[in-house]
């Protein structure tokens, strides 16, 4: 009935029509303005208005047009034989384009290249047709690709790599050498990483000089990072490093790092602000220097020993402050923060100082494209010293969102890693961190990043335990982790961590001593993971003291002595972060040596402060370490107060592992209470 009708129709009505039907189930009435300026479609407007008038299309919103009904779509589609359809869309898109080309019309270029790209037979035929409508989906891939949008920009470039000459290398050479370029870019953001390979390898076979090839080395270092390959990646940064000048070095001894650490800083401290930041590195090799050198900085991080990272930091650094400041300049300086402490004495306020002054210079530069990295530096590496471990989850999981979003899908997913360490430690709901992590596997599965997940699957198993020991929370899948004795492993360190973590919060002893010892003497790797140095140590501080308790050991005043060092230096920096950690080392000490007034005040004090800063588990913590103080010293009533705050919390926490262990303690004490009753009675 639908079919008759608009077959009754005039011929310009049911043109109209077909024209719609093409654009899909709504356009803008901008579109129609657009296509009004061809030959073809001059009097389209007045086509419009009958289509109104006859009740098949409605205006919406501002210059809004749609269809009143899908199926009005579907039977206005159907007017066009399907013979003809592929033309008709050729046709129109030509019409458009001979109006719009060279013209800044917005996301129509995305309409327009859809409809010349159902002429795909036609067009081969014509080399200068080709060349035009390859250009013209480059500009719609590169629309899609600043819009995020990777996947549909993939496609159009892959259209427009299919619609260029057999002999484009030769005749179209830069046009063929930024295509492969950002088709790769794209193939890249979109998982395809093989293609992207493909596309790069046609780059460096083709490209007429080495600086041709550049960008496309450096887009490859990245795809093998994506990958886990970091020794690829690392090999490519050398060999571009050394083509382009630099010194790679085989090994870096630890007391060189440490003179070039030091050297390093004593130029930053002696650079003239004012003149440092007048002087702009316009140099192009300079430039690709300083960003090949932040390039191979991350791939060392995780495939050489600490001193390699620490000297292409220094050399990315030093060639800045000779040279002046770029648009990497920002990502060196945080680099370098990250490996001060690596090799030197402690100098948090210094490394803090330089970081900050890095972000300033965001200012300067469009550095969008670096959000990711410039966060998983400094919130991940010297930030949660100074500022709330809240505020440094929310600002990686940022990065995470603004990896996804510009394609960097690896930097994005080592935002979310650190995010989640840094939720863990700071108490985040456990349920909430468990949905959480499962979409980073998702993802991680999604972008073929094997490491990732690998790590975020000990995440998981942590979370699991923590909330009731894995009983209905865990999963089939489990990490890889390897021989964890093989030092050489790099799981290793994240194992042991993790196993730590788990044995202290189910009262482990023994295993949570033991894992915590086998990660303290892995001196190099520690020092890349300075974050988790002051959870094992507070979390082997607190266990020494429930081992040890009532054998008057030097090894446990020892190890809580140096934990209380470490915890008061840092809340020098964060009252926030440290504070509560510090006042209950103190008070497992003062009970140790029956100091039993400062023990109270101290645990008082632990749960307030913790209270304060929003780690709910710790506050349960501190509650139970004063539960379990006052029931050691007879005090039931009390024991069975702070039983019931530490329960309150654990309950917010998410925890019904603990929560199920302290209200067997609440039990007891009840027992205890009811006992002492009858004794009096």
């Amino acid at each position: 009935l639908l079919s008759s009708k608009m077959n009754g129709l005039s011929n310009n009505v049911q043109t109209l029509l077909k024209v719609m039907a093409c654009f899909g189930s709504s356009t803008n009435e901008s579109v129609i303005g657009y296509l009004s300026e061809s030959v073809e479609y001059s009097e389209v407007k007045t086509w419009l208005e009958g289509a109104l008038i006859d009740g098949f299309i409605q205006k919406e919103g501002e210059g809004g047009l749609k269809f009143v009904h899908d199926k009005v779509r579907e039977a206005a589609y159907n007017l066009i034989p399907d013979s003809d359809k592929k033309q008709f869309h050729y046709h129109l898109g030509k019409a458009l384009n001979s109006f719009c080309d060279g013209k800044d019309v917005g996301d129509i270029l995305f309409l327009i290249a859809n409809q010349i790209n159902h002429g795909h037979e036609w067009i081969l035929g014509d080399d200068e047709l080709s060349i035009a409508f390859a250009k013209l989906n480059m500009r719609a891939g590169k629309r899609a690709l600043d819009g995020c949008d990777h996947k549909t920009a993939y496609s159009y470039l892959k259209a427009a790599l299919s619609l260029l000459p057999t002999d484009h290398w030769e005749s179209h050479h830069d046009l063929s050498l930024r295509l492969n370029f950002l088709a790769s870019s794209a193939a890249n953001s979109c998982c395809h990483y093989v293609e992207a390979e493909r596309m790069l390898q046609r780059i460096f076979e083709r490209s007429r000089c080495f600086e041709d090839k550049v960008p496309s080395y450096l887009l490859l270092s990245q795809i093998f990072q994506t990958q886990g390959k970091g020794v690829d990646a690392y090999n490519i940064c050398s060999s571009v490093l050394l083509q382009l000048g630099e010194t790679i070095p085989d090994s870096v001894a630890p007391r060189i790092a440490k003179t070039m650490v030091e050297d390093t800083l004593k130029m930053y401290e002696e650079v003239d602000d004012d003149d440092w930041l007048e002087r702009n590195i316009g140099d192009k090799a300079l430039r690709t220097t300083l960003q090949f050198y932040s390039s191979i900085a991350a791939s060392s991080f995780f495939c050489k020993p600490v001193t390699i990272t620490v000297y292409f930091t220094c050399k990315a650094v030093q060639l800045s402050l000779r040279q002046g400041i770029c648009d990497h300049t920002t990502l060196s300086l945080l680099q370098f923060t990250r490996v001060i402490n690596m090799v030197t004495d402690d100098d948090a306020v210094l490394c803090y100082r330089i970081a900050k002054n890095a972000l300033s210079l965001r200012e300067r530069f469009d550095t969008v494209a670096q959000t990711p990295e410039v966060y998983l530096n400094f919130y991940s590496g010297i930030a949660w010293r100074f500022e709330t471990f809240q505020v440094c989850a929310d600002y990686l999981c940022r990065g995470f969102e603004t990896g996804l979003s510009t394609g960097n899908n690896r930097t994005g997913l080592l935002c979310a890693l650190q995010a989640t360490t840094l939720s863990i430690i700071s108490g985040a709901n456990l349920k909430s961190m468990l949905n959480k992590i499962d979409y980073y596997l998702h993802l991680s599965t999604t972008f073929n990043i094997a490491s990732g997940r690998n790590v975020l699957l000990v995440f998981r198993e942590t979370v699991s335990v923590l909330i009731d020991k894995g009983e209905a929370t865990s999963i089939e899948a489990k990490p890889i982790l390897g021989d964890p004795n093989n030092l050489g492993n790099t799981m290793r360190n994240v194992y042991y961590r993790h196993e730590a973590v788990r044995a202290f919060w189910l009262g482990y002893t023994e295993r949570c001593l033991h894992c915590s010892q086998k990660i303290i003497p892995a001196e190099e790797d520690y020092a890349r993971l300075v974050l988790i140095k002051f959870q094992v140590e507070f979390y082997q501080a607190l266990t020494s003291v429930d081992k040890w308790r009532g054998y008057n050991s030097a090894k446990c005043h020892g190890v809580v002595r140096n934990a209380i060092s470490l915890m008061r230096n840092a809340a020098a920096n964060s009252d926030w972060n440290f504070t509560n950690k510090l006042c209950l080392l103190e008070a497992e000490q003062r009970s140790l040596s029956y100091n039993h007034r400062e023990a109270i005040a101290s645990y008082d004090a632990s749960i307030a402060s913790a209270k304060k800063s929003g780690f709910i588990h710790e506050q349960g913590l501190a509650c139970e370490k004063a539960g379990f103080y006052h029931k050691r010293n007879g005090s039931v009533r009390k024991a069975m107060g702070y039983f019931k705050q530490a329960l309150e919390c654990y309950e917010e926490w998410g925890s019904s592992m603990k929560v199920k262990f302290i209200q067997g303690e609440l039990n007891d004490v009840q027992m205890l209470a009811n006992n002492e009753l009858a004794r009096r009675g």
